[in-house]
């Protein structure tokens, strides 16, 4: 039952992290992260971290 969590704990952070890079990029407008360097750094970053969440899930562990 631990790996499927983890692995939708890893989408979740995966589309957190892509709307996050998107705001910080001045795609998606309307907010305070919008068009802001801190938020196109940390935006890929996080979404990186949840495709590895996702690949820990699925397979078990990283090689």
């Amino acid at each position: 039952m631990r790996k499927p969590l983890v692995a939708v704990v890893g989408v979740v952070l995966t589309l957190f992290g892509l709307v996050f890079a998107l705001q910080g990029f001045g795609v998606l407008e309307g907010s305070a992260m919008s068009d802001t360097v801190l938020w196109s750094v940390l935006g890929p970053i996080i979404a990186l971290v949840g495709v590895a969440l996702i690949v820990v899930g699925v397979r078990g562990k990283l090689r």
